[in-house]
């Protein structure tokens, strides 16, 4: 049997607690299912466990060592449970996690509560962090907003991470509030050839990786660097910049392939313009399906002015 997960991220005092005690009180969510929570920080909050109807367990989870595929077996066997709930602690990478999860567990939503007025220290302070539970999460919960809440600002907060994610804010007054703020594209991508300047092709390619079909068919020119693998047929290379997600430390390559003779000899390290046909399509290297670039055109420049692009 299948076992669905509801994990709630977020930091100390962020909301969590409160956030499960309401959908486990609700009467939408309340069935005969017996439901283990698992709380892996204790804030002011409690669980009142005799609020909800059904069976309700608690497990208090000391560190994040006791995260492992066994323990997290033998809780839900003591338990006889059919759901699990999920109060994770922030400061945790949420990977810990879901390495341990059980072959019949799965995530089926994964929520973060942010307190609107802490979310700034923590994100200056802690932003790989609050990078690690952003760009996961299918829906994050701004609540404590009042009028003087900068929305636009945490909107481009959490866009800097995922263009996807669903935003919701709670107001002090009760007043819930759906993010409805358009975010246009710094390029045209119904251009013939859609251009991609240097500072945006960290916004370019999460777009593209996240909705291939907008691109499919369609030619791109953009600036990146070449890298060649033994493992690549000839004619093929890898093509992308390197990009900082959220900091120094978390910086890799983010490129795709590209294949392609254009009379151009491309080396390793090579700084290319390149003009292409993107399609979605099977490749060795992806293991499945992926972007592939078929060169129509190829210009040898320098790099530029920050060869490590960025989503700022």
């Amino acid at each position: 049997m299948e076992i669905p997960v509801y994990l709630f991220t977020g930091f100390l005092e962020s909301g969590k607690t409160r956030m499960i005690s309401e959908t486990m009180a609700d009467k939408r969510f309340q069935n005969k299912e017996r439901t283990l929570i698992l709380v892996c920080e204790e804030g002011i909050e409690e669980y009142d466990t005799s609020k909800y109807s059904g069976k309700v367990f608690t497990e208090y989870v000391e560190s994040v060592g006791e995260i492992t595929r066994e323990k997290l077996s033998e809780w839900l066997k003591k338990y006889n449970a059919d759901r699990v709930m999920v109060e994770y602690n922030g400061m945790w990478n949420i990977g810990a996690f879901y390495d341990a999860l059980p072959e019949n567990w799965f995530v089926y939503q994964e929520v973060m509560c942010v307190d609107s007025n802490t979310f700034a220290v923590y994100n200056a302070n802690m932003r790989t962090l609050m990078y690690d539970k952003l760009s996961g999460c299918s829906v994050v919960f701004f609540n404590r907003c009042n009028g003087d809440t900068d929305i636009m600002n945490l909107h481009k907060e959490v866009r800097a991470v995922s263009r996807t994610v669903g935003i919701v804010y709670e107001y002090t007054d009760g007043r819930i509030q759906q993010d409805n703020i358009e975010d246009p594209l710094p390029f045209d991508v119904n251009a013939p050839v859609i251009e991609i300047s240097d500072r945006d092709y960290a916004i370019w390619y999460r777009d593209m990786s996240e909705d291939m079909k907008k691109y499919q068919g369609k030619t791109v020119k953009f600036k990146g660097i070449a890298a060649k693998d033994a493992n690549l047929k000839n004619g093929e290379f890898a093509f992308g910049r390197m990009v900082m997600t959220c900091c120094e430390a978390d910086t890799s390559f983010h490129g795709m392939i590209a294949t392609g003779e254009t009379g151009v000899e491309v080396r390793n390290g090579d700084w290319l313009i390149v003009w292409a046909v993107l399609k979605k399509e099977k490749h060795r290297m992806y293991g499945g399906y992926g972007p592939v670039l078929h060169v129509l055109n190829i210009e040898k420049t320098t790099a530029p002015e920050n060869p490590v692009a960025s989503f700022v």
